[in-house]
């Protein structure tokens, strides 16, 4: 069936399945309850290197030695700026509501958007521009905060997640474009930040309970199922055709955090989630006037 899709709808199919990944990790995440932002994010990455790590074997090595040394500088800048993001993600859902932690953290395809413009020369207009700006007041709003009292810690830290995050995405665009296998790009990922916090996770552990090792695993395993996911979307279609899908990330993790944490957003995060739709609309419209335009060119 997935053979059958054109490149942009399979791309579309595996960011919905990427945000929906996510939605649980993020979820997990906060059930796993008070333990170091390190060692949750250590287990996180550790169970989905082994998953990416088998796939890799299975797929014959994926054509690790064809990789270009300008292949594997990109590699090592996704997987740190990927690792940075990750803390980030993992300490504003401890000290933020979940939902608005993840609509503060999907700030990245609007990152992407301007960095792949930047370095992957991929177009920016000026409607695209419009949206990043309703998309930071919807920041704004969900900070519940103005220039008199400043952006919290939380808040600052949340956005940063989502810069690092775009930046790491932007890299598996062009790890994409370079024909760079997926499940190598995740096992790097992986595997690097396994071994840039194990030193802090070793020396901060804390004794969990089954119940506790039982989510971090499946934390991990839906972290695999997003990136996956948000690997081969990017390799499929250019973020800036594709990351408004990202977005349904927020509404999944928003009715799993009602569910399963009892978390209701208040009316001023309602609203600032209702002004970045407003943004990512803006974003979708005019990528598929934009489709339409080239249709009739080509006819």
């Amino acid at each position: 069936m997935i053979d059958n899709l054109s490149q942009k709808q399979k791309a579309v199919l595996f960011m919905l399945i990427s945000a929906f990944g996510f939605a649980l990790m993020n979820v997990f995440v906060k059930l796993s309850g008070d333990l170091p932002t390190v060692q949750k994010s250590f287990f996180r990455n550790f169970i989905a290197f082994l998953i990416a790590f088998f796939i890799l074997l299975r797929s014959g090595g994926g054509n690790i030695s064809s990789v270009s040394k300008s292949g594997w500088f990109w590699l090592f800048m996704r997987a740190s700026l990927g690792t940075v993001g990750i803390l980030s993600n993992f300490y504003s859902l401890d000290h933020l509501l979940v939902a608005d932690a993840s609509v503060l953290n999907k700030l990245s395809p609007f990152f992407v958007i301007i960095l792949s413009a930047v370095f992957l020369g991929e177009r920016v207009n000026r409607q695209q521009v419009a949206a990043i700006a309703v998309a930071f007041l919807g920041v704004l709003l969900i900070a519940k905060t103005s220039f008199a009292t400043g952006i919290s810690l939380p808040v600052m830290i949340a956005i940063l997640g989502g810069f690092t995050a775009g930046a790491a995405y932007t890299c598996v665009r062009y790890l994409g474009t370079m024909g760079v296998n997926g499940s190598l790009i995740v096992c790097f990922f992986s595997g690097f930040s396994c071994l840039v916090l194990a030193p802090k996770m070793i020396s901060g552990f804390v004794p969990m309970q089954i119940w506790q090792l039982v989510i971090l695993i499946l934390t991990g395993v839906s972290a695999a199922v997003g990136q996956y996911g948000i690997t081969f979307a990017y390799k499929y279609a250019p973020g800036n055709q594709i990351s408004i899908y990202d977005y349904s990330n927020i509404i999944f993790t928003a009715v799993l955090g009602t569910c399963f944490l009892g978390e209701i957003p208040d009316f001023l995060s309602i609203v600032g989630a209702v002004v970045m739709f407003g943004a990512f609309y803006i974003n979708f419209r005019f990528n598929k006037k934009a489709d339409k335009i080239k249709a009739v060119c080509h006819e």
